[in-house]
């Protein structure tokens, strides 16, 4: 059983206040490195008492970030340049074009992204996920109306929502909650498939309902700035007829063809090989990798060595121009997580906001019902540092806790903490956890980050009442 006691010091009470004043920014729409760059020098001075100590730890901090975000930014830009090579062929739109018949409105095809999303995310986790279907689905989907911003709702409520909070068939999240609170994993995914449940339907519902009317709008927000998308069958035809005069349609044709075959292939190998997570990133990072060099061999011949450079460059300038806000971002909230051991020394061996929601564990007074709000809060909070399973070894061991505090159930406790970490951390809510979605679909994190919150708070809701009738 957890300790519910913590000592907070003037670390905890700037941090704190750091969390506060950078959500109102976000509220206000402005944007935030600055807040996050002068945060940082204040919790770098508090922690070493030094001049020199606060400007190390807003490098440290920095630098610690770009680590955790280098294999993110360069499966980003691997699979830009493969989208580039793929347009460029006009290999895109002939490996749409079979699915285009049943894409016949953009709210069917929002569902149908959805659900592929799911399926991927299920079997092989999201990461690798939003790299396949963002390079394989996402010019139809666009093509057929769809805005970008709709799209990325989608990918992101069904994957990184849905598929890895439930996680039923990889079992990465529960296993880990349940190793914390006792139990055995199959425990949690029984006695809270209710919870998982009612939150992944009212989720996507709300987030379908509220938004349906603008999902095939014209005018979409791509980085902040409004642009009108031509037609896309015109476009497409006049792409497809200009590239005829230069581009080898054999050459397009067998791109179209083998790219979904290669991805097909990583997918039964991460099967045959356990591969997941980061193993099966990379596996996908790779194959795009090589698929963009392909393409180019045989589509440009001689002038193929040019424009690989030509993919790598746009798909990396494309990578680092989203993330270079972000990674000063995620430097300031890693510190509310185990990354202050990395940034501060092992003289930190608990992230600031874990001590804060063991604080508020200890303070608040508790039957069934509070403690599984508090749990959902908890959970919350652990998740604002973006990774979604930081959190879920003290919302599984807050579990148990609470359960022998209030009668309440072991399962509906973890279950709910686990919710709400991966919703908000893993990521739906914070802006910097949601990058790999906005960035594969061209969208602004910050607003997908406010689309998406109302659907999942309706969804909290719904969930909460849910547990209160099993707990």
């Amino acid at each position: 059983m957890p300790e519910l006691t913590v000592t907070l010091t003037a670390l905890h009470l700037i941090y704190l206040v750091g969390v506060i004043v950078i959500l109102l920014v976000m509220v206000l729409r402005r944007d935030t490195p600055m807040v996050c760059i002068l945060f940082l020098f204040l919790l770098g001075l508090t922690a070493t008492g030094t001049l020199a100590g606060a400007v190390q730890t807003v490098f440290n901090a920095s630098l610690y970030a770009a680590k955790e975000f280098m294999e993110i930014i360069a499966t980003i830009a691997l699979i830009t340049a493969l989208s580039k090579c793929l347009s460029d062929l006009g290999s895109d739109y002939l490996m749409m074009k079979p699915l285009s018949r049943i894409m016949c409105s953009p709210s069917v095809t929002w569902w149908i992204l959805g659900v592929a999303m799911l399926a991927f995310s299920l079997f092989l986790w999201p990461s690798p996920s939003v790299a396949l279907v963002g390079a394989i689905m996402l010019p139809l989907v666009i093509r057929k109306g769809l805005n970008p911003l709709a799209a990325a709702m989608a990918m992101n409520l069904f994957g990184h929502g849905i598929a890895l909070s439930y996680d039923f068939v990889i079992q990465g999240a529960p296993a880990i909650s349940a190793s914390a609170a006792g139990i055995e994993t199959s425990t949690i995914l029984t006695a809270g498939a209710p919870l998982f449940i009612t939150m992944g339907t009212v989720t996507v519902l709300s987030a379908f309902l509220l938004n349906r009317k603008s999902m095939g709008d014209s005018m979409v927000t791509l980085q902040g700035v409004k642009k009108t998308h031509p037609d896309p069958v015109s476009e497409a035809t006049v792409s497809q007829e200009t590239k005829a005069d230069t581009v080898s349609r054999k050459a397009a044709l067998f791109i179209a063809i083998f790219t979904p075959l290669a991805f097909l292939g990583d997918i039964l190998l991460m099967f045959v090989f356990r591969l997941k997570g980061g193993d099966a990133t990379s596996l996908v990072s790779g194959t795009a990798t090589l698929l963009m060099v392909l393409g180019a061999l045989l589509g440009f011949g001689l002038d193929a060595p040019e424009k690989v450079t030509d993919y790598l460059t746009h798909g990396f300038l494309f990578a680092i121009k989203i993330f270079a806000p972000v990674i000063l971002i995620g430097a300031f909230f890693f510190m509310g997580g185990e990354g202050i051991i990395s940034i501060l020394g092992e003289q930190y061996q608990s992230g600031i906001m874990n001590d804060w929601a063991v604080w508020l564990a200890g303070k608040t007074p508790l039957n069934q019902y509070a403690a599984a709000f508090l749990q959902m809060v908890i959970g919350a909070l652990t998740g604002l540092d973006g990774s979604g399973f930081s959190g879920l070894p003290l919302t599984g061991a807050l579990s148990r806790t609470f359960s022998l505090i209030t009668g309440g159930s072991v399962a509906v406790f973890a279950a709910l903490g686990q919710i709400t970490a991966i919703f908000v951390g893993g990521g739906t809510i914070v802006p910097w956890g949601i990058i790999p979605v906005a960035a594969i679909c061209n969208v602004s994190p910050l607003e997908l980050a406010r689309k998406n919150l109302l659907p999942v708070l309706i969804g909290f809701g719904c969930t909460f009442i849910v547990a209160c009738l099993l707990i």
